[in-house]
Parts: structure tokens; C-alpha cells; sequence
């Protein structure tokens, strides 16, 4: 497992590697996050102040035991974690198996293990709950710690998974209301947009924000899981409301 502190893409201002057994990478992988991750501590009256993390630990441990569990061993390509000032990046060696896409990995899936005993000793030592339920986890986790959703990428058998970071006050603050104060620039103009018009589709956000595909669904689905827009349709015909 390559652990990578970036401030670019060809700057890396910290590199560690994890050997070992599997339970050994992934404790060693949690140690780092807990070196490298950016802290809050909020007084609530308690014996014990509560901390507040940059990411949701729960959330990238799921990620690690992924990586563990569906990383495709024949390949050569190490198991990868890159952690940006305003992203964290999961690469793995591996897609996803036919019949899975990455829109499905934010609902209730069939499980789908690369590596069956690895998933069964995981499952018996209780690191994974039920197998196809981890990515569904992760969108959760982050959700409740005032996160955009995940972006999930499969191609050319790779893997990787993006957190998408939130500034460390605006977790603090609990008088911050998610949905006004965690929206995107994008995500705020679709919402007038919304009002306005009534609704939106795919093709006209990415019209009026100038953005991907990809970026659209991303967001369009974020807006939804925070309970701003409900979606009317399938398909092409798919339009987005409010709720």
C-alpha cells in the first residue's frame, strides 16, 4: 500500500509504503491518516472533548479494507492513497466486474468479491459487515459528516475513489446548515435555476455550469442524498425537482 501526501499531481511532500499482512497495511494506514489528517476539537461540557477529523475515519477505513479486499493481486500496480489539500484519492489495481457500475455502488448491491477467502477472513474478523453494502457506507459517512458524496471511476482495470474535501470549520460549526453552506458554486446556480423553472435535467446543468457528465450526476445526486432535489423520470427523461 503507497501512501502519498501531495500538493500536486507531481509534488509529493510525503511517501510511505505498508507491508506486511493485510490487517498489518491496514492498521498502518489508519495510523497515518490519524498523523496526517487535520483536527478540530469542539468543549461540549462532556469529561472528554469531541474531535472532529478532515474526513470521516469510519468512512476511510471502509475505503482501505476495499482496496484490500478487491485489489486484483496478479497485477503488478501497488494499491494507492494520495491525499491532496482539497481531495483524497483511493486507486486500486482492478475494475469493477461486469454487471456492476459505479451508479450502482451508492444503492443496495449484489457483492461482487475479487478475492472470496479474503472477503470471508474480513467478514469473520468483523471488519466488513455484509458484503456489497461498504460503498453504500462510505456515501453514507460522508453525508452525515457534512461531505459531498463520493465519485467512484472504473476504467481500464483500475478503481479509484475520490472524497471531495469540506473545510475543517464548517464541520466544526453545528450552526451551519448543510444545505446552504456545503453546496458548490454549481450546485447553488442549479438550485435557482430549479426555482425559477420548475426543474433540471443532466443536460441543461451541465449546460449552465459548464461541466462534465460525470460532474452533473455526481452533483445532481449529492443535491438529492441532502434532500434539496427529488428526481421525476428515468433515463433521458429524467428531470430533478425540489423537494
Amino acid at each position: 500500500m503507497k501512501l502519498g501526501r501531495f500538493r500536486s499531481p507531481t509534488l509529493i511532500v510525503d511517501d510511505r509504503e505498508m507491508h506486511g499482512s493485510l490487517l498489518n497495511q491496514l492498521d498502518g494506514t489508519m495510523a497515518w491518516f490519524r498523523e496526517r489528517l487535520e483536527t478540530a476539537f469542539i468543549i461540549t461540557g462532556n469529561p472528554q472533548r469531541e474531535v472532529i477529523w478532515e474526513y470521516p475515519l469510519d468512512a476511510i477505513r471502509e475505503s482501505v479494507i476495499n482496496l484490500l479486499c478487491h485489489r486484483d493481486y496478479t497485477s503488478g500496480a501497488h494499491s494507492q492513497i494520495r491525499l491532496y489539500d482539497e481531495r483524497l484519492e483511493f486507486w486500486n489495481a482492478g475494475g469493477l466486474p461486469l454487471g456492476l457500475t459505479t451508479e450502482m455502488l451508492f444503492t443496495e448491491h449484489d457483492s461482487f468479491p475479487r478475492n472470496r477467502k479474503i472477503a470471508e477472513a474480513f467478514f469473520y474478523m468483523g471488519l466488513v459487515e455484509r458484503w456489497g453494502s461498504g460503498t453504500t457506507r462510505i456515501a453514507k459517512e460522508l453525508q452525515e459528516y457534512k461531505h459531498p458524496l463520493p465519485m467512484f471511476k472504473s476504467e481500464a482495470g483500475t478503481f479509484r475513489l475520490f472524497f471531495y474535501r469540506v473545510p475543517l470549520e464548517n464541520i466544526a460549526n453545528n450552526t451551519l446548515d448543510y444545505h446552504t453552506e456545503n453546496l458548490t458554486d454549481r450546485q447553488l446556480k442549479a438550485v435557482e435555476y430549479v426555482k425559477k423553472f420548475g426543474s433540471i435535467t443532466n443536460a441543461k446543468y451541465r449546460e449552465i455550469v459548464n461541466t462534465s457528465r460525470e460532474t452533473a450526476k455526481r452533483d445532481l445526486k449529492s443535491l438529492i442524498m441532502s434532500g434539496i432535489l427529488i428526481q421525476d423520470g428515468a433515463g433521458y427523461l429524467t428531470k430533478y425537482k425540489l423537494k
